[in-house]
């Protein structure tokens, strides 16, 4: 009788802080296909945009290309009062740093940044790339008009600033091209290390690499289906929280996984007719994208992409060969796709902009007792917390309770052998940051 009452506490306190907030809704609709369609036409129409291409042309060439990108983010800035700091962030490459270096460089990333009210060295980033390839990847003339790789997130960057450009948030948010990808994760490196020398505190990383394909090379068709790629925990993690892992778990359970599962919950509750597929990697079977460099510094960093690709449209020259049409052209997109996971990207960074930031120092106890105690700092801006568990097998958090104000509590009759556990910040209006996975343990 006690866990039945329990477990009704439990959905009566989960519900008062489980409501949806109506402008999440308001930013889905607001994305549009028809302007994200002219965009990747845009940039698909400068030909080529590959890393060593042409700079000085106004309408060829990743010079071309960037110098557009830009302008589109400080039209952006101008219609809701220059609330966009949009720059260059650049680096030099020599010539021979890697086989596909062939001449020096500069790698210029274009950056947009939505400064929070609360919390402005917090930073939500939404990524895609500038740059497009063929088949030869040193191949930097021919065309490579890259209409879904990567058009397509860049387009997804651009028309998310338009759309949460318009609303106030507690957070910072970064709308980012990166350039460099297809030479070797450059512009991701460049701009990861920009934010550690400037201090700033990344929330997360969201890399839009190909959103607008929906008919993969196995003849799988569908326009709901996306991946989430993360890795499962920091590649720089200490001996001693490799150790600790061993004997209390999270080897699941990284702050990019985290990362993955808020996008996957989100998604769960204002897109339900999109189906989000966590994928347990880094990134692709032996292949890589720009949020691995974050990652490389221990930032949370996640890729979101199709989930069916066609690979005769990526990497391709431009022909026709066995009936078959080569090559990354602008009517292979679906635009419509493109929007969805545009939006995707917009509610979670919505979200996340507004919840105050994740608890610290969350620690867990209930060794060989009948209960699970957890204890976290408090931090400015919660109204409470917010315990999350699940079995151990399960991909996300499927149990939760809401607290109060409290700075520990204990689970009575939940076994801490049986679960993992975690916690979250809410505020007064229910949003609530990515869920903490314990750092320590307590008796």
């Amino acid at each position: 009788m006690k866990n039945i009452v329990l477990l009704f506490g439990l959905l009566i306190t989960y519900s008062s802080f489980s409501q949806t907030d109506s402008r999440i809704y308001d930013i889905i609709n607001a994305v549009s296909a028809e302007r994200i369609k002219a965009d990747i036409t845009t940039l698909a129409g400068f030909g080529t945009r590959h890393t060593l291409s042409d700079t000085v042309s106004d309408t060829r060439g990743i010079g071309a290309a960037r110098r557009w990108i830009k302008s589109s983010f400080e039209e952006i800035s101008k219609d809701c009062n220059d609330c966009l700091d949009v720059f260059y962030q650049k680096n030099f490459i020599e010539k021979g740093d890697n086989d596909r270096i062939t001449k020096d460089v500069w790698i210029n990333n274009v950056a947009a940044v939505q400064k929070g009210r609360k919390f402005p060295n917090r930073y939500i980033i939404m990524s895609g790339d500038i740059d497009s390839r063929i088949s030869d990847a040193n191949n930097f003339t021919d065309d490579a008009p890259g209409a879904n790789d990567n058009a397509s997130g860049m387009a997804g960057a651009i028309e998310a600033a338009r759309v949460l450009s318009k609303y106030k948030f507690e957070n910072s948010i970064v709308y980012l091209g990166l350039s460099g990808e297809e030479q070797g994760l450059y512009g991701g490196k460049g701009f990861a290390e920009y934010a550690k020398e400037k201090g700033w505190e990344i929330i997360g990383v969201l890399n839009n690499d190909m959103i607008g394909n929906i008919k993969g090379v196995d003849g799988v068709i569908s326009n709901r289906d996306f991946r989430i790629f993360s890795e499962p925990v920091p590649p720089n993690e200490t001996e001693r929280e490799r150790r600790a892992r061993r004997f209390y778990g999270g080897e699941v359970d990284g702050i990019s996984r985290q990362l993955a599962r808020y996008v996957h919950k989100t998604i769960k509750t204002y897109m339900p007719e999109m189906n989000p597929m966590m994928i347990y990697r880094l990134d692709r079977f032996g292949r890589g994208g720009h949020h691995r460099p974050f990652n490389d510094l221990g930032f949370a960093g996640i890729r979101i992409m199709e989930a069916h690709e066609n690979y005769t449209q990526q990497h391709q020259d431009i022909r026709t060969e066995n009936g078959i049409e080569y090559g990354d052209k602008l009517k292979f997109v679906d635009f419509d796709y493109a929007a969805k996971l545009t939006a995707v990207n917009a509610i979670t960074m919505a979200n996340l902009a507004w919840a105050p930031p994740a608890p610290n120092n969350v620690a867990i106890g209930g060794i060989v007792e009948p209960s699970a105690k957890l204890k976290w700092d408090k931090v400015e801006g919660a109204a409470g917390y917010k315990i999350y568990w699940r079995d151990t097998t399960s991909p996300t958090w499927d149990y939760s309770r809401y607290v109060g104000d409290v700075s520990e509590f204990t689970l009575d009759g939940i076994v801490i052998d049986n679960y993992f556990f975690g916690v979250a910040t809410v505020d007064k209006d229910g949003f609530e940051s990515v869920v903490v996975f314990p750092n320590s343990v307590f008796r």
